[in-house]
């Protein structure tokens, strides 16, 4: 013995058990670093639009002008630009429908609206990371449901030897912990992802969730100095 370890040989030489065992761990890896890559992209890009169209919209521009900038882009607008164009939308329709006068009525309806598409907007962002917490919860289990089995096959091999080494069962054993090893392989690096992308998950809603509170203040000032504008003027003296 040269001291070395050839996997493959290991793996070819295993039994068919703990073959299937590394077969569903490496599926298990491969579609988690799949999604690991989507969910970072998808995260990054949510960040991205969520800082262009907050910078967007508090620098001042028409809120009517902006509405129709989001809705010539409808396919592609997503995020924050996504609740403020219902908040809006279902403002106006609200206004236009002569509940203009109730002031609640209208603002609970616009927050709505803005609630029902942010937890939309995370749920595309949720997707598959649940699979990623599976993947972690289960994969060691997986792999040592491998290595016991191989474990066990190495031992009963031993029943038909007269005289058992070390040399004679380390092999089996090597065989078995291959799937241990496995496990982890697949089970830390989806760990980590699940834990820092919950993370950014999670400043992602609260950005949601601060943007409609602002937003709706925005409306609420807005209807306001509508309302104030025709008693202003009312009031006024007439010459």
């Amino acid at each position: 013995m040269n001291g070395s370890i050839n996997i493959l040989d290991l793996v070819i030489h295993a039994s068919w058990p703990v073959k299937l065992v590394l077969l569903i761990l490496v599926i298990f890896s491969f579609t988690s670093w799949v999604i690991i890559f989507r969910k970072k992209a998808m995260l990054d890009a949510a960040a991205r639009d969520a800082d262009g169209f907050e910078e967007r919209f508090w620098s001042g521009v028409d809120l009517a002008a902006l509405f129709r900038e989001v809705g010539n882009r409808a396919s592609e607008a997503g995020g924050l630009a996504a609740v403020f164009e219902s908040g809006f939308r279902e403002f106006v329709r609200q206004r236009q429908r002569g509940g203009g006068e109730d002031r609640r009525a209208v603002m609970e309806a616009s927050e709505r609206a803005m609630r029902v598409a942010g937890t939309r907007e995370v749920e595309k962002l949720e997707h598959n990371l649940e699979y990623l917490a599976n993947v972690g919860s289960i994969s060691t289990y997986v792999g040592l449901f491998g290595t016991v089995w191989g474990i066990m096959i190495a031992f009963q091999g031993l029943g038909s030897l007269k005289q058992a080494t070390i040399a004679t069962v380390a092999p089996g054993i090597s065989e078995a912990l291959v799937a241990t090893a496995m496990g982890l392989f697949a089970a830390i690096p989806a760990v980590w992802a699940y834990n820092r992308y919950s993370t950014r998950l999670e400043r992602i809603t609260v950005r949601y969730d601060t943007f409609q509170e602002e937003f709706s203040s925005v409306l609420h000032r807005q209807m306001q100095s509508e309302q104030a504008a025709p008693s202003e003027r009312a009031k006024a003296p007439v010459r």
